[in-house]
């Protein structure tokens, strides 16, 4: 039988963000559930580190899986017509490799949760399981909230094509960094006819601008497309189901180190680092009084396994750090326009 498990995605990079939701995951959700690590890249010596002292974590090492999804992905983007603009408007995560998520339905894992590595798990996963029962993805997200212009699906290109109306197409709308599925979907022959839609029908305009090269919004064309039956918690007809889960912007109470939505104490599915750069982690467990909400949260399951390696005190950082990092950030973002 095929075990249920849960993937993340990813490197040296992010791994104070990693060892912080393998702790959660295993005080909160499950202590024998295998967890599977997609490679962002190669940068995975601390990662293989972590793998050897946790019986249950292992690696995905599908490299035809990797790179059947690499390739799709790079075809779809270069077929985008913002792929044609100028160096200058390209995004941050231009050339990124966060569509390497999906191998997650080739592999062994049915049913399976992703959590992306800026998640902590605050609960079991038991609900999610249960709708996997009746849908093929499930979310707990507010994307389909999102104004039509920074919604994740060029909703007038699609109306105008005939095939979907706005009230088909809202409500599927949703986010990539937590979701529930299963293993199988989107195989080789699919994902070659959804290529073709793609790229010689030119549906990769139903793809917003502002989502170029954004694995979100690829997921959000493959979700549509496919037409297979989706579930999103926050729009479930219990209001117990649904919440917030982003750190930068919803408020949460903290009881026993676990986070509930404020309003109603509502237990959570995981809370949401987005916006917040690795770096700023990295310097967090490193002492510095970071600018990140639910820092003593996120601190708490760092350090879960080594206490004495934790922070005793947080120091803000100087006004000339800040200086520095700010003008480093302008240079950085040159360089990138110009290479």
């Amino acid at each position: 039988m095929v075990p249920q498990g849960i993937y993340t995605l990813a490197n040296d990079v992010v791994y104070d963000q990693l060892v912080a939701l393998l702790n959660s995951i295993e005080v909160n959700v499950s202590s024998s559930l295998p967890i599977c690590i997609i490679p962002y890249d190669n940068r995975l010596d601390k990662v293989k580190t972590e793998i050897k002292n946790r019986p249950n974590l292992s690696l995905f090492e599908n490299q035809e899986s990797i790179d059947r999804w690499e390739k799709f992905a790079h075809k779809v983007w270069e077929a985008h017509p913002r792929n044609q603009e100028s160096k200058a408007s390209r995004p941050r995560w231009y050339k990124g490799h966060l569509h390497r998520k999906f191998v997650a339905f080739d592999g062994e894992f049915d049913p399976f949760i992703f959590y992306e590595a800026d998640n902590l798990a605050m609960k079991p996963i038991d609900d999610v399981l249960k709708k996997l029962e009746d849908y093929d993805f499930v979310f707990d997200d507010w994307e389909h909230r999102k104004p039509t212009e920074n919604a994740a699906l060029n909703i007038p290109i699609i109306e105008a094509s005939g095939c979907y109306t706005e009230e088909q197409v809202r409500p599927k709308i949703h986010d990539a960094s937590f979701f529930g599925s299963k293993k199988g979907l989107f195989p080789p022959q699919e994902l070659a006819e959804l290529e073709d839609k793609l790229i010689k029908q030119r549906e990769v305009e139903w793809i917003n601008r502002i989502g170029w090269w954004d694995d979100v919004f690829l997921y959000n064309y493959l979700t549509l497309r496919c037409e297979r039956p989706i579930y999103n918690f926050t729009q479930s007809p219990n209001g117990q189901d649904r919440t917030g889960n982003c750190a930068d912007a919803d408020p949460f109470v903290s009881i026993d180190n676990v986070l509930y939505n404020e309003q109603g104490l509502k237990p959570i599915h995981r809370i949401h680092y987005m916006n917040y750069s690795s770096g700023s982690f990295a310097r967090l467990c490193q002492g510095e009084d970071a600018d990140i909400n639910y820092k003593d949260t996120f601190l708490y399951y760092r350090f879960l396994k080594n206490p004495d390696q934790k922070p005793s005190q947080l120091i803000p950082p100087s006004s000339l750090t800040k200086a520095t990092r700010k003008l480093q950030g302008i240079m950085g973002k040159i360089k990138r326009t110009i290479s």
